[in-house]
């Protein structure tokens, strides 16, 4: 910013201002490779020259002329990197070579030096922001810590219990009043039949019809099909298993309680929805066609993972829940990230402004993504915050 006024006759020679903004010079020095002290030089450099009346933007000659002495006082001073010149043009000639183009993954720790794409990120449990052993890696763990530190509210979208997602994020420091979940937090459970809006308060519940209710109870004990039946924080079975164990030592759910009978199960509390346990064959041999059939037009099935049917109220999801959530915030569709894997996450994928499906997930959800990532496994999560959330 010049301040030469030569009619001023000033006792010295005053040129200007050089204002350099460090956010932009460390993405700059990230982007090309070099350390920040190096970007700044040669910022100060170009602004410098301008003040002594170069100017790259008059013509071709004038842009030959500026970027000879750039490189010529950098040299001279045995300051490292090219001049800001040459670096914008080199940047343009990458951009013109896709092929090349650098990894577009911003490096971890490094997301101050960026602004937020998005004012929240919705973010599935079970396939996504968990591995295929059921647990959070210390990778998404941070990069969820890096982009609540950045203002970002992380918000999880899922068909567990809140108690469950609280507990195995707990164990990753996330949970609590400085985490991404609590009791009194917004968010999205039970695949959109319970929401949690601010300050924790429930402003949306929704119940499985009492008949259909019955119906798989009844299965369930007549077939030796274990069962669970969710009731907001608790979950409600018939008979013990080793699979109804699973879902509370690996899945992190409310320990079983085991109801007498049937009726004593339907007539303790509202159920809003319930999932069969078998393994992957029995679900889609059997389970998912007797149940699709069976349910028609009174419920919905759906399937988070292989080995578990869900039945659900009809005409309900999680995309629907997430949208109810926004309405209550006060928020759009377009300010949300939204990560997923399940045939359960497609509707929530559709709303966002940017879907994310990792790579492990159901065809029908890869298909309905704008942007397909790594897999759970890989840290999936992570890599799409880094890689898409700034």
């Amino acid at each position: 910013m010049s301040q030469h006024a030569p009619e001023l006759k000033l006792p010295i020679l005053m040129l200007g201002d050089i204002v350099i903004s460090v956010e932009t010079a460390a993405r700059q020095a990230e982007e090309r490779g070099h350390a920040l002290l190096d970007e700044i030089r040669i910022l100060m450099v170009h602004g410098l020259l301008h003040l002594l009346g170069f100017d790259h933007e008059i013509s071709e000659e004038a842009e030959a002329e500026m970027e000879k002495e750039e490189e010529l006082l950098l040299k001279s001073l045995g300051w490292k990197g090219k001049g800001l010149i040459q670096s914008a043009y080199d940047a343009e000639t990458n951009a013109n070579f896709p092929e090349e183009k650098a990894d577009d993954r911003k490096k971890e720790g490094r997301l101050r030096f960026y602004k937020p794409k998005f004012n929240y990120i919705f973010c599935d449990m079970d396939g996504t922001l968990l591995n295929s052993k059921s647990q959070i890696s210390s990778a998404n763990a941070r990069a969820l810590k890096e982009a609540v530190s950045r203002g970002v509210k992380v918000v999880i979208a899922t068909g567990k219990a809140r108690p469950a997602v609280i507990s195995i994020l707990k164990m990753a420091d996330l949970a609590g009043k400085d985490g991404v979940v609590s009791e009194f937090s917004p968010g999205v459970f039970l695949q959109g039949l319970l929401v949690y809006g601010r300050q924790g308060r429930e402003i949306f519940r929704r119940n499985l019809d009492p008949n259909v209710c019955r119906e798989a109870c009844l299965y369930s004990w007549e077939n030796k099909v274990p069962l669970i039946a969710f009731t907001k924080d608790r979950c409600l079975t018939l008979f013990d298993d080793p699979l109804v164990d699973s879902l509370h030592t690996v899945y992190r759910e409310p320990k079983a309680e085991i109801m007498p009978s049937v009726d004593h199960l339907l007539a303790a509390v509202d159920i809003q929805k319930v999932i069969f346990l078998d393994t992957s064959a029995g679900v889609t041999t059997t389970l998912r066609p007797y149940w699709s059939e069976a349910t028609r037009d009174r419920a919905t099935v759906v399937q988070a993972v292989p080995d578990m049917l869900e039945i659900v109220p009809l005409g309900t999801s999680k995309g629907i829940g997430v949208k109810m959530l926004l309405d209550h915030l006060g928020s759009t569709a377009k300010e949300i990230m939204a990560i997923g894997d399940g045939e359960n996450d497609v509707e929530m994928l559709e709303l966002a402004s940017l879907g994310i499906a990792l790579s492990n997930g159901s065809e029908k959800t890869k298909t309905v993504a704008n942007v397909i990532g790594a897999s759970n496994d890989e840290d999936g999560v992570a890599d799409a915050i880094y890689r898409y959330a700034f």
